[in-house]
């Protein structure tokens, strides 16, 4: 009889459910269905789904290629080096190929006057926002932008226009 595999901590279950929501949030905003992405991982909807719930009990490999497959990258970190690496502070997380969530209009104040007409929303999805920044380019004022602001636009273009080409070519 095989051995009961142990009990995920609370500590790993929270990361492997913030995982799993971040892997959501990336396929939509690629706009990507759960179907198409799930084939280009190499598994069913079903397991795609419990990846994106972050249970822990679905197979290392199968969260590995769900990353691949979105165009993501599984790094470890030490935590004690996390804050090194990961510094959070009023300009943003700094990292080249970060991507948010979600895109508050409050914390860039170019996006937030580019997008006059949207109304009813704070937030905007990292498709929308890309949209409205290159629809309004000649409105941009580079020089007024904060470091966090330009890494954002330039996230966006790299992590969204290079991940828009490869979906479309599955």
């Amino acid at each position: 009889m095989p051995a009961k595999p142990p009990l995920p901590t609370t500590q790993s279950t929270a990361q492997l459910q913030a995982l799993g929501t971040q892997l959501r949030a990336r396929r939509k905003a690629l706009r990507v269905n759960s179907t198409a992405a799930a084939e280009a991982a190499g598994m069913s909807r079903v397991t795609l789904h419990r990846i994106e719930k972050g249970e822990p009990s679905v197979a290392a490999g199968a969260w590995a290629n769900a990353v691949a497959a979105l165009g993501m990258s599984l790094v470890a970190l030490n935590a004690e080096d996390v804050h090194a690496t990961r510094p959070e502070s009023a300009n943003g997380p700094d990292l080249p190929n970060w991507i948010p969530v979600r895109v508050r209009l409050a914390d860039y104040p170019q996006l937030k006057a580019l997008a006059w007409q949207v109304h009813g929303t704070d937030v905007l999805t990292p498709v929308e926002a890309l949209g409205i920044y290159e629809r309004n380019a000649r409105h941009l004022d580079t020089e007024a932008m904060s470091a966090a602001e330009q890494a954002l636009l330039q996230a966006l273009r790299t992590g969204l226009r290079s991940a828009t080409s490869d979906t479309t070519d599955v």
